[in-house]
This record gives C-alpha cells, sequence and structure tokens, in this order.
C-alpha cells in the first residue's frame, strides 16, 4: 500500500505541477518572457515549483533504488527458503526411510515369532508403503514450489509495471517542460498530443490544448475539448473557465457567463483571472458579468463597505 500511495502521489504531482528548468538559464531570465496565456496559479506555486520537482525527481530515484533492492532480497529470500526447504525434505525422507527400516526389523522379529506370514510378503508390503508414502511427499512438496513460483512471477511482474509506469511518468514529465517553453501554440498542441497518446484521456493536457487552440483562434475546436473534458468532470474548473472563454468569442454571452459563475464556484482564484482575460472583452458592459467579477470590496454588502 505505501509503494502504490507514493506513485500515485507521484503521478498527481507530476500532473498539477510542471517545473521549469528554464529558470536556471541566466540567458533565458535575461530575455522577456513570451506571452502566454495559461490557467491561473498562485505566486505561492511559482515560488515553490523548483523545490517540488527536485522533491519529486528525488523520491523518483528512491524509489527506483528501493525497487531495485526489494527485487535482489526477493531472489535472495526464495533462493534461501528453496535451499530450506530442500535441506528439510531431504532429512524428512532420510527419517522417514531410517523408521521403516525399523519398522522392517520389528515385522521380521515378528515373523520370525509366529511365522504367519513370509519375508517376501513383508518386503513387497513394506516397499509399496514407502514408495506410496515418499509420492505422498513429493506431490505435497511439488505443490508449495509452484505456489512459490506462481508469487514469485507475480511480484515480479509488478516490479516491472512499476517499472514502466515511472518511465512514463518522467516521460510525460519531460512533454511538460517542452510543452512550456514551446513558442507558439502549434507546438504546444504538439507535445499535449504526445502526452495523451502515452496517458489517453488526461484532462489536465486536454484543458491545455483548449487553452492552445483558442490561442490559435479555433473557438469551436477549443469548446469540442472543453465539453469532452466537462463529461468526465463537470466540476472541472479550468475546463468551465475555457469554455466560457469559447462562447464569449462564438457569441454565446448567456452560456459564457453561466460557465464563468461555475468556475468560480469551483475556483475562487478564477475570479481575478476573469478581471484580466481578453477572451472576455465581449462582456464588457454586460451587468451580469460585471457583478460576477466585480471585488468583494467594493460590493455594497461587503463587511468592509459597510464598515
Amino acid at each position: 500500500m505505501l509503494i502504490r500511495q507514493l506513485f500515485i502521489a507521484a503521478t498527481l504531482s507530476f500532473l498539477v505541477v510542471t517545473p521549469s528548468v528554464a529558470a536556471q538559464d541566466e540567458q533565458t531570465l535575461s530575455k522577456p518572457p513570451t506571452p502566454q496565456k495559461t490557467v491561473a496559479y498562485s505566486q505561492s506555486d511559482m515560488l515553490d515549483r523548483p523545490l517540488m520537482e527536485r522533491y519529486i525527481l528525488d523520491e523518483l530515484k528512491s524509489l527506483r533504488q528501493d525497487y531495485q533492492s526489494l527485487e535482489k532480497r526477493m531472489i535472495s529470500e526464495i533462493t534461501d527458503r528453496e535451499l530450506s526447504v530442500a535441506d528439510k525434505s531431504m532429512n524428512y525422507a532420510n527419517v522417514t526411510v531410517t523408521y521403516f527400516f525399523y519398522l522392517i526389523a520389528g515385522a521380521a522379529s515378528l515373523i520370525a515369532l509366529v511365522g504367519w506370514q513370509s519375508l517376501r510378503e513383508v518386503r513387497n508390503n513394506t516397499q509399496k508403503a514407502a514408495d506410496e508414502r515418499l509420492n505422498e511427499i513429493a506431490a505435497l512438496y511439488e505443490k508449495k514450489f509452484q505456489t512459490m513460483e506462481r508469487e514469485l512471477r507475480r511480484k515480479t511482474r509488478i516490479i516491472s509495471e512499476n517499472n514502466r509506469e515511472i518511465e512514463k511518468i518522467n516521460e510525460i514529465h519531460n512533454l511538460w517542460l517542452r510543452a512550456q517553453h514551446s513558442q507558439t501554440p502549434e507546438q504546444r498542441i504538439e507535445s499535449y498530443n504526445d502526452i495523451l497518446k502515452i496517458r489517453p484521456g488526461d484532462l489536465e493536457a486536454l484543458t491545455h490544448k483548449a487553452d492552445a487552440a483558442m490561442e490559435m483562434g479555433e473557438f469551436n475546436w477549443a469548446l469540442s475539448i472543453c465539453n469532452r473534458v466537462l463529461e468526465v468532470d463537470e466540476k472541472n474548473a479550468n475546463a468551465l473557465y475555457q469554455r466560457a472563454c469559447a462562447h464569449t468569442r462564438l457569441g454565446a454571452e448567456s452560456q459564457a457567463i453561466s460557465d464563468l459563475e461555475l468556475a468560480i464556484s469551483h475556483a475562487a482564484s478564477l475570479k481575478d483571472a476573469a478581471r484580466e482575460e481578453q477572451d472576455f472583452e465581449g462582456l464588457i458592459g454586460n451587468e451580469r458579468f460585471e457583478m460576477l467579477i466585480e471585488s468583494d470590496e467594493t460590493r455594497p454588502d461587503s463587511p468592509e463597505t459597510k464598515s
């Protein structure tokens, strides 16, 4: 359960956090950043990204080392157990044969005294009983070895699947970095498509793809992508926000304001982004829109206004 939780945490961290590698390059810092319309993040998230990236990479490295150590320990432990089982089976067989020899000696003495059964019959019956008992022991240990082999294969398969998952996470992380440093929306869409090939149905990648489509002026395409996301997660604030932008560009003001209301209800930070959103220029002057983006401090019923 601990390993599974670590993988879920690492996956969510990679999907939510898109750290910036270019922050360490002095030449890139000296150039003005290319304006891109991305989903709003808080200032504390931007400051914590390098530390979170370093923490996640260290955790992935630690997980990989733990998997390798676990595999070595597992093989060593299984080998020791197999040797122990073989040793116990040999000892048990040795003791069993010894007891049978004692039984044979007792039976021979009894025959010599009583004389009701021949030595050949005693030998044949003893050999038959010994063979049956040894066959039972052999079948029992064979069954145990088969169980151990199935368990070993299952654990090996789990380790292989975890390694493949780590490779996917690393590849997706690199694609997010490439998308972040892309200069055109077409390049970013190409990166998002590569992410969707690795992890189909990634809602965050679809939302960013809709954002890039809006920059290209493909409003209907962006609207279609947002609808796909909301079919899976109807409370996805970023998808509702992007769909509101698309509706505004297409002239559906009422639907745009309704989507924007839902988006702000799920993520209040989007209200600040809506005030500066260029796609909402067509809604300026709309009373419903103005009330929606109005600051809480300027509202007549706000506590500061009353005071």
